[in-house]
């Protein structure tokens, strides 16, 4: 627990983010983020950070996973009804760049067979590497539904060009408990890998998709 943040603080936050969202119902569900303002950091000068921590709970609302998968991959793939491509697919993409990243934007992360993920740069070129989703490796033995689920629970934090970060935390169907071990977890985390810990931080807020930021440092 960080001693710079009150837990019952964070959980006040919740509970007013997650009544607005009740009462200004969405078509969808939405995802609650977790913003960073950062001070005292010179992105040109500065070591880039980047690290990513798996939250006890799923945080993407609308997360979709893609498997390139081998013949035994596609087939687990298509009885469990997780989205896949195989070889063959990816080869009627033929490198075109624009067919590419358009697969890249539809999903949020890939999955991989070690016999496919050494032909992706052959098949796609860079366009995955480029838009950050390189796929992960899936072995066989794995349990593909619960890769998935590290997936959803992951997050990454990297510092680039700018001093504001934003990373999903959560989603509005969670329960403010779920909630509150997710943001305490993914705030400490992201406090270790700043140069000056706090003294990095400016500001952090916490808001759903469509809702209003609420401060909580």
């Amino acid at each position: 627990m960080t001693s710079k943040i009150k837990a019952e603080d964070v959980r006040a936050h919740i509970e007013a983010m997650l009544q607005e969202a009740a009462e200004k119902k969405r078509g969808f569900l939405q995802t609650i983020e977790l913003q960073i303002g950062l001070k005292n950091y010179d992105p040109s000068k500065d070591k880039r950070f980047a690290g990513t921590v798996k939250l006890p709970n799923v945080t993407k609302a609308n997360f979709k996973v893609c498997v390139l998968g081998d013949a035994q991959h596609v087939d687990e793939c298509n009885k469990i009804g997780v989205d896949c491509m195989s070889v063959e697919d990816l080869k009627k993409l033929n490198r075109n760049k624009k067919l590419v990243k358009k697969l890249a934007n539809k999903y949020n992360a890939f999955l991989a067979s070690e016999t496919v993920i050494r032909q992706i740069p052959r098949l796609l070129g860079p366009g995955l590497n480029k838009a950050g989703k390189f796929p992960g490796l899936l072995a066989h033995g794995d349990d593909i539904q619960g890769k998935i689920n590290d997936l959803h629970s992951t997050i990454k934090f990297q510092l680039k060009k700018v001093l504001c970060l934003g990373v999903a935390v959560g989603n509005a169907g969670q329960t403010p408990e779920q909630l509150l071990k997710n943001i305490l977890l993914a705030i400490n985390y992201l406090v270790s890998l700043l140069k000056k810990n706090w003294q990095n931080v400016k500001s952090l807020n916490i808001k759903t998709t469509m809702g209003t930021p609420r401060r909580v440092y």
